[in-house]
């Protein structure tokens, strides 16, 4: 394959899934790694797609590589998300067994939480903690402790998640999009959300219009396999409205 024609092939793989990896333009185009670097390199600096740690995701794209710490993240769009959080609470119903992801999204939600009839099963510590103080039958997964969210995950939370069929669950994410699904940095937090998703009769991902611009390491659930629930859609972002999965909820 000739220069040209590869570089052509790597930007229409990029546009088309919205970031891609080197090991995967590696598989698609039968090239080294050294080859496919210095592809990203030159098609960066010809402003065609933006060359990031790993791989390249297309122009406007933010990519998202590392968690934050949570106490950075709290003050974030809190109007945006606790209209959100507000729409998700009225959804949970009496007899409901809840799946809710940790996140300072789905923190909101839980403080919005009213239905305390229902049951919850969470993997964020400071969910539970907040359930409880509500007086909600609270559930917690074994496993490891992730420091930075404060969650739990790892082969036991995941094992532990996988006997389990939830009747609603909420999920926090880093990053949306039509190609690229719902997004995350760390493995170990997409195993868990990608089997409690699967588990769950009616799925709905909270994402504040932030996280329609950005997309990150590791796809946890395809786009069309939750409802997503939103303050409102960026401008221009026509296509998501017609994937007819969106909410969109007016600030409180």
């Amino acid at each position: 394959m000739i220069a040209e024609e590869r570089l052509a092939r790597i930007v229409s793989l990029v546009n088309d899934r919205g970031a891609v990896s080197v090991p995967e333009l590696m598989s698609f185009l039968n090239a080294s790694e050294s080859t496919i670097r210095r592809d990203l390199s030159k098609l960066d600096s010809m402003g065609r797609l933006n060359k990031v740690h790993g791989g390249a995701t297309r122009i406007g794209s933010e990519y998202v590589v590392s968690d934050q710490p949570i106490a950075g993240r709290q003050s974030m769009r809190m109007a945006e998300k606790k209209a959100i959080a507000a729409y998700a609470a009225r959804l949970i119903e009496p007899n409901d067994f809840v799946f809710v992801d940790g996140g300072t999204t789905t923190e909101c939600l839980v403080d919005a939480i009213t239905e305390t009839r229902a049951t919850y099963l969470t993997n964020s510590l400071p969910h539970a903690q907040r359930l409880l103080a509500k007086g909600c039958r609270t559930l917690l997964p074994g496993g490891e402790v992730k420091p930075l969210t404060e969650v739990l995950v790892g082969a036991e939370t995941v094992n532990t998640i996988r006997r389990y069929h939830f009747t609603i669950g909420f999920w926090g994410t880093n990053g949306t999009g039509l190609e690229t699904g719902f997004t995350t940095p760390e493995f170990s937090e997409a195993a868990v959300k990608q089997i409690s998703l699967e588990h769950t009769v009616r799925p709905f991902v909270l994402a504040d219009s932030s996280k329609f611009s950005k997309i990150s390491l590791i796809t946890f659930a395809d786009f069309g396999d939750a409802t997503v629930v939103t303050d409102r859609l960026p401008a221009g972002e026509g296509a998501y409205r017609s994937a007819g999965n969106v909410v969109e909820v007016e600030e409180q």
